[in-house]
């Protein structure tokens, strides 16, 4: 059977000449004289198109498909759902892990079935990256890189052999090693090509590359002309095993760049402003492409940096079209010579080329002159919530003053009714006799609200970037040379996206200035963004806790959702590598950075941000250091690893042999009874609610990364497995094993269930009792009761990763419904993957105006008359006190494919279902 179409409705595939090398495409200018004029398309669109000619079939993809494309012109939006095959998958560990437990678990009911097991296979390249699983357990020490890392592997072998199994089992799949980059870095330094290569009936194709990845910054290489984006787990593995990725064609919004950065401000200021314009916009499920004569001097790494963010401007990609900086780049890092020519003459023969003057026709357009970029960070909570430099101040002490405002009134009854009350009356009310301080190495410091703990250049947004990490190197330099130290309170580290980074920093004389103020190496990951800041130094946490102290991380992330940085730092803030070290020497964020002084120098003299700020010139002076030879060194043997690495002893088996006593990696329930025919969709009767949720619920909040906690569900579970707090490691490392996740779904501490009047952590009312619980506790008691379960939420519910735990335990405490005001694009694709039904108030709706308190009988009509993408659903509702009510909601099953998933019980069911048949 051919891999690329042999039906060539429109005439288009040719033969395309580079030096001597042949290479068969599908051209989009022969495409055109059928079409008709494609050429003022959006270039990725003109991706997509090409997609659709290469993988004509008149099943899946069809001429009426492809004609809706070039009619986008025309309407410039559009309700036709096309199958789009991306021509690789991209994971990183802590989704990956669960990822290759579900096709493990496929191949197990595939051999119950009494079927070929190697029918599970990857059809398209898969590279997965460990990079999420270190931690910062050491820090501001030399050894700190070697400690960490011996600590990762100890805690993660069980993790590690299972990869390296799943990498010797199945085809197409490949595994970077730990301790070598995150996912996406190596992905724009390495992985990706630009123009992707594939082989058919002896012929070499060459076609757009494109991915999706398991990682919702997968968008990052968007800034490399590649269109990729991320999707759930689920998703995936279905895309992997040869299934289509359903979609509409997407609105395109157009984003124009103009002029230059002025001096003094960052990529990192760049697109924290970006992201906050389109958040306003409002760009969820659109893809946004940006255009414009300023690309012309946007560096490739700048255009990364801002692609990087498009989960958090809510857009399904930042789409940057390839020219000349693109070609430089792919020079720069190492790619062959033959496949940037490639990359060239095919870009300019399909019209993806950037042309000085270029205006495509785009859905909508907004634009930002580069010139009028301000200093900024992101904070507290919310990665758009972009603040100025000068504003930090005043915006901390707004929020102190909301959150200390109860405190204050309890203080006050307490003092008029003479003293007295409860212990814990009286620390929330503030009044201990001590004042707030710790002790380290020896000395006493006062610890304030608003002090900095954690100070971290972390993360693949900013690590990515040569100028903002030599920018930090540079400024460190001057900090070192007017006689500053980081603040002894604060936990500094530095985690670089790839051994690269490190590799120019040495070169430019720049790593020992870090390293004597604490920013040594700490490990290649993503470290403090996930959730992997280890602990803090315990009189720091003690001090935190003893006296309830809001105090705040300073991250160069690209996530700063509540509870996610680490559990006792409520507030965190999103900024650039040189604005982290900033605040490591000053130690808090109270401080005004544009006019009030960092510290004192060794002179006596006040020493202000301006003073150790680098210049544009000084930066460009050293990015001379960053070269090719560098790539060259650390990409020579990716794949390897290290001793440890490789002496990991791997299993030979086809189907895994799953432990019993194993707490990393558990046989899941997903595909019990895969077998026997699906059952009818019926309507949901007599559900009752779980939750009742705010607005912005992100996946963290639904499926924590981060910490366990010793006395939740999932740290009793761990315990009563026999393994101590100390050993729990993460979520995030133990989402191969469903029994923690679906205890830790819903788990995290900073959920807010507006029916316990909005309290944090993770619990609820079981109704019928009356009783405060877990609210994995409560869904067990109700599955005991068979009760079906709803979710009642408010707008841009599943904000964040691309999170498969986050529909998986959803679907595993029972819920059959979420009924929210909007959905964020991954998590309502992965719910309907799990076979929970998405609903959306309609009628401007919401749980407010309709009174819902999370005590109601709730019943859901229409299913089983069928379901229909965009349906409109009744909801019967009974109050507590028996009054009966209704109203409707918009079923969100977007397209016939999703449909066909939803009744089949979820997409990797549909899929081992069929493969099963034969």
């Amino acid at each position: 059977m051919a891999k690329y179409s042999n039906i060539n409705s429109f005439n288009a595939l040719q033969t395309l000449t580079v030096g001597s090398s042949n290479y068969q495409i599908f051209s989009l200018a022969q495409a055109e004289k059928t079409l008709g004029d494609i050429a003022k398309l959006p270039k990725s669109l003109k991706v997509l198109l090409e997609n659709l000619l290469r993988f004509e079939d008149q099943h899946s993809v069809k001429t009426e498909h492809i004609h809706a494309l070039a009619e986008w012109l025309k309407t410039r939006t559009s309700d036709q759902e096309i199958q789009y095959r991306p021509a690789r998958v991209l994971m990183q560990d802590f989704t990956g892990v669960p990822a290759v437990v579900d096709l493990a678990a496929m191949r197990a009911a595939m051999a119950q079935a009494g079927g070929d097991p190697e029918k599970i296979n990857p059809l398209s390249p898969v590279d997965l990256v460990i990079d999420h699983s270190v931690m910062v357990d050491y820090f501001a020490d030399d050894q700190a890189f070697e400690e960490n890392v011996q600590i990762e592997m100890q805690r993660n072998g069980e993790r590690y052999q299972f990869l390296r199994w799943g990498q010797s089992a199945f085809n197409n799949f490949s595994v970077v090693p730990p301790g070598t980059g995150i996912c996406h870095q190596v992905n724009l330094e390495y992985l990706a090509q630009a123009v992707w290569l594939g082989e058919d009936n002896g012929q070499t194709f060459a076609f757009p590359d494109t991915l999706v990845g398991t990682d919702s910054h997968t968008t990052m290489i968007n800034g490399l002309g590649v269109l990729g984006w991320g999707v759930g787990g689920i998703e995936a593995e279905a895309a992997m095993l040869g299934q289509p990725i359903s979609m509409l064609i997407p609105e395109v919004i157009g984003f124009k760049l103009t002029g230059k950065l002025p001096e003094g401000i960052t990529a990192t200021d760049l697109v924290l402003t970006i992201t906050q314009m389109l958040r306003q916009k409002g760009v969820v499920g659109k893809f946004v492409e940006f255009y414009g004569d300023g690309l012309a001097d946007l560096p490739l790494a700048d255009r990364a940096t801002i692609a990087n963010m498009a989960p958090e401007y809510g857009a399904t990609c930042g789409f940057f079209p390839i020219d000349e900086v693109t070609l430089g780049y792919l020079k720069l890092t190492g790619r062959q010579s033959d496949r940037i020519e490639l990359v060239e003459a095919y870009s300019k023969a399909q019209g993806l080329w950037r042309n000085a003057g270029d205006e495509p026709v785009f859905t909508d357009t907004l634009s930002l002159d580069m010139s009028t970029v301000q200093a900024s960070l992101a904070g507290p909570k919310r990665p758009q919530d972009r603040v100025l430099l000068s504003e930090v101040p005043k915006t901390f002490n707004a929020l102190m003053e909301l959150t200390l405002k109860p405190a204050k009134e309890a203080k006050e009854r307490l003092e008029n009714e003479g003293g007295g009350g409860t212990a814990v009356e009286a620390k929330k009310a503030n009044i201990q006799h001590e004042s707030p301080s710790c002790v380290i190495e020896g000395k006493t410091y006062p610890l304030n609200h608003g002090d900095v703990v954690i100070s971290a250049i972390t993360s693949c947004t900013n690590t990515s970037n040569p100028s903002v990490m030599l920018a930090a190197g540079l400024l460190a330099k001057k900090a070192i040379e007017k006689g500053l130290q980081r603040k002894p309170w604060v936990k500094s580290s530095l985690a670089p996206g790839s051994k690269v980074v490190t590799d120019y920093l040495l070169a430019a004389g720049l790593t020992p200035y870090l390293d004597e103020l604490g920013y040594n190496l700490v490990g290649y990951g993503c470290t403090t963004c996930i959730g992997n800041s280890g602990p803090l130094p315990e009189p720091v946490e003690d001090a935190i806790q003893c006296h309830d102290l809001n105090v705040a991380s300073v991250l160069s992330g690209n996530r700063n959702f509540e509870g996610r940085v680490h559990p006792l730092v409520k507030t965190n803030w999103l900024a650039s590598p040189p604005l982290v070290v900033a605040y490591g020497l000053v130690g808090n964020i109270r401080t005004d950075l544009t006019t009030q002084p960092i510290g004192q120098g060794k002179d006596g003299q006040p020493v202000y941000l301006k003073d150790i700020w680098p210049s544009q010139a000084e930066i460009d002076a050293v990015l001379q250091k960053v070269n090719t030879e560098m790539f060259h060194k650390e990409y020579a043997a990716v794949f390897d690893g290290d001793e440890s690495w490789q002496s990991i002893q791997i299993p030979k088996s086809k189907t895994y042999e799953w432990a019993d006593d194993s707490t990393y990696i558990r046989h899941p329930p997903f595909f019990e009874g895969i077998g026997e025919p699906p059952k009818p969709i019926k309507n949901i009767e007599q559900a009752r609610i779980l939750a009742v949720l705010g607005d912005s619920v992100t996946t963290d909040h639904i499926s924590p990364a981060g910490n366990i906690k010793k006395d939740s569900p999932a740290g009793r579970y761990l315990q009563e497995q026999g393994v101590e707090p100390k050993d729990f490691n993460s979520y995030g490392s133990r989402r191969g094993n469903h029994e923690v996740m679906m205890r830790g779904t819903f788990a995290n501490i900073r959920i807010k269930n507006e029916m316990l009047g909005g309290e944090e952590g993770g619990n609820t009312i079981h109704v019928p009792s009356g009783e405060k619980l877990a609210i994995y506790d409560a869904a067990m008691r109700y599955q005991q009761e068979h009760t079906p379960l709803v979710i009642i939420a408010g707008k841009e519910y599943g904000t964040g990763s691309s999170r498969d735990w986050a529909a998986k335990g959803t679907n595993l405490l029972g819920v059959k419904a979420v009924i929210a005001e909007s959905f964020e694009r991954i998590h309502r694709s992965n719910l309907v993957g799990m076979g929970v039904l998405p609903l959306q108030f309609v009628d401007g709706q919401t749980r407010q105006s309709l009174n819902l308190t999370g005590h109601e009988v709730i019943s859901i009509r229409g299913l089983s008359d069928g379901v229909q993408p965009h349906q409109i659903l009744e909801v019967d509702v009974k109050g507590p006190n028996g009054v009966a009510s209704h109203f409707n909601v918009l079923c969100r099953i977007d397209t016939l494919n999703e449909v066909e998933y939803f009744k089949a019980g979820g997409i990797l069911h549909y899929v081992l279902r069929n493969l099963i048949a034969g």
